[in-house]
């Protein structure tokens, strides 16, 4: 005969249920509180409500120094991460130029180069034919909107004469004007909705990217500087004013080193003495990298090629120049 034993539990908070279980049942009754006995020991001792109080409240301020000190430590590290990064990318595709580069695209006297510095695209010179500027953009996946500055070099027609029909299809943008730039022009340029910022001095223009200032006694002529980590990268149009007279602008004007010079020198028509004169200055200039065309002159462009080896760059239509 088996001596039936009692397993009822009774808690002391009120509410919880009671579980009985009987020798040879094969099943758990639960039911409400209603003995409260404890055959087989003592009742567990019962915590007082403020001992449980103060355990929740202990609880709650351990998690929050948790939440906070986590928060704190995440903002550091990702205000670190944000301090440490690279800044964006430059990237400089010429869309313009007598100097063939990539197949399919057209060539023309002329220069343009579309800029990208961050979230700022610049568009510089606009070669000397609209529609050949236009069709070459759409080959190369440059949508006109999303241009947002234009900086002219100079006032020949091969820098300036495909801006009638850019403006035509985007006319929101501001257009940097070297202050020798006629009164007409400038109204032109105003009355197909654009904006005109006039330059004479080096000066900032946004960003990153900055302008020589007007230099030069003939055919007067501004040169864009881009400035980054790797070093300036220097866009010449024609460089009518000297190409060495605009690196060492730059360089003085910045005070950092030419990481890349690039665009038209005016070496056209020079003897090859005064090709290497020139090339022998750009080097005690320290200039890192060249990319020449427009009107560099192929005997002056194979005398860069020659002298700069591989850091010598190919800037002709369609070429694409990142830089760190």
């Amino acid at each position: 005969m088996v001596e039936r034993q009692c397993f009822t539990r009774t808690s002391s908070i009120p509410g919880e249920l009671n579980c009985e279980l009987s020798p040879g049942a094969h099943s758990v009754t639960l039911a409400p509180p209603e003995d409260r006995t404890f055959p087989l020991g003592r009742p567990p001792r019962a915590v007082p409500a403020f001992l449980q109080a103060l355990h929740t409240i202990r609880r709650q301020v351990l998690l929050a120094i948790w939440v906070v000190t986590i928060g704190q430590w995440t903002s550091t590290a990702l205000g670190a991460e944000t301090r440490t990064h690279p800044p964006p990318l430059l990237r400089i595709t010429v869309v313009y130029n007598n100097v063939m580069h990539t197949p399919g695209l057209k060539t023309a006297w002329g220069f343009a180069a579309v800029i990208e510095a961050g979230a700022d695209v610049v568009l510089f010179d606009t070669g000397g034919h609209g529609p050949t500027l236009l069709a070459n953009m759409k080959r190369l996946g440059i949508d006109p909107q999303s241009i947002d500055a234009i900086v002219l070099s100079h006032i020949h027609n091969d820098h300036t004469g495909g801006l009638d029909a850019f403006l035509a299809r985007q006319p929101n943008v501001t257009v940097y004007l070297p202050r020798s730039f006629p009164a007409a022009f400038r109204q032109g340029v105003e009355q197909r909705g654009a904006r005109v910022v006039i330059v004479s001095g080096p000066q900032r223009l946004f960003g990153n990217l900055y302008s020589t200032g007007e230099m030069g006694d003939g055919s007067k002529e501004q040169a864009l500087i881009a400035d980054t980590t790797a070093g300036l990268v220097v866009i010449t149009g024609c460089a009518h004013p000297g190409i060495v007279d605009i690196a060492r602008a730059a360089r003085t004007y910045l005070g950092k080193d030419i990481y890349l010079l690039m665009g038209g020198f005016h070496l056209l028509g020079r003897d090859l003495e005064q090709n290497r004169a020139t090339v022998a200055e750009l080097r005690q200039l320290a200039v890192r990298k060249v990319a020449p065309s427009h009107c560099t002159g192929d005997a002056a462009i194979a005398l860069f090629r020659e002298n700069w080896k591989s850091d010598f760059i190919e800037g002709g239509c369609g070429a694409v120049i990142e830089v760190p």
